[in-house]
């Protein structure tokens, strides 16, 4: 396995309250890799680490084998691309005028909109389901068109990583699998995936890779052929658990024995 991003040794805080304490992670290169685990167990935590939106109290962050803060913000952006929970859009801005921001990484004070930009923008609206939207508000969406909007701008941004922090939030049924199928052929393409995801039967049957957490610690890695069975579950989510195979794929499945 190579990996161009890691975390050593890493310790997170928010003020007094540690969420993570040496925590150790590769993340594989050209994989799907599916953080999954309870509410506030570190998942969204790690991502903003990766991203350094939230400083290790201890060890690092390393991205081809530099400290993350070590790089200009830009060329950090460049490489690795990140959704997050709960984006916020500025008042009154139009679909098209807010994926265009994800073109930000790209430009300069001597560049111009480019035609690279413009396709970049109306193929990553178009990847995203959202091209017929884009001369709406984005305060005029739904829940679930914000988010694939949100998509759209990450896309749009065109980087080799992307970082997305529970990407099917908002989405109807329909909508979550169209998005995890996006991002696997994103992965056929050469991207590196790192998503939080909730339904560990999306994460077993789209993902390479799964991390599974609790309480701020890594409690296996693997593929979910590898790690998931009714004992993990149990460990990770407190909940009996029969697993069977996927009856359209054959990755585990996870059926509630409640």
């Amino acid at each position: 396995m190579t990996t161009r991003l890691t975390a050593r040794d890493l310790t997170l805080r928010y003020g007094d309250r540690v969420v993570s304490t040496r925590l150790d992670l590769d993340i594989p290169d050209g994989a799907f890799t599916a953080i999954v685990g309870p509410n506030a167990c570190g998942k969204s935590t790690l991502l903003r680490a990766f991203v350094r939106l939230l400083r290790p109290t201890d060890g690092q962050v390393l991205f081809d084998e530099r400290e993350v803060g070590a790089y200009q913000t830009k060329a950090l952006a460049r490489d690795l691309g990140f959704l997050p929970q709960d984006p916020v859009a500025p008042d009154d801005i139009r679909v098209r005028q807010l994926v265009a921001r994800g073109r930000f990484p790209h430009q300069s004070l001597l560049s111009t909109w480019s035609e690279r930009d413009e396709a970049a923008v109306v193929e990553a609206m178009a990847a995203a389901g959202v091209a017929e939207l884009a001369d709406r508000p984005v305060q005029e969406l739904s829940g679930g068109q914000r988010q694939r909007v949100w998509v759209a701008v990450v896309l749009a941004q065109q980087t080799p990583y992307l970082l997305l922090d529970e990407p099917t939030s908002f989405l109807d049924i329909a909508h979550q699998y169209q998005l995890l199928a996006l991002l696997a052929r994103l992965r056929d393409e050469g991207r590196t995936i790192i998503a939080v995801l909730h339904d560990i039967n999306q994460a077993c049957r789209y993902a390479d890779h799964l991390v599974a957490m609790r309480d701020g610690r890594v409690v296996a890695q693997g593929s979910a052929a590898e790690i998931v069975d009714a004992a993990l579950i149990e460990d990770v989510f407190d909940l009996p658990s029969v697993v069977v195979p996927d009856p359209v794929t054959g990755t585990p499945m996870v059926v509630p024995a409640l």
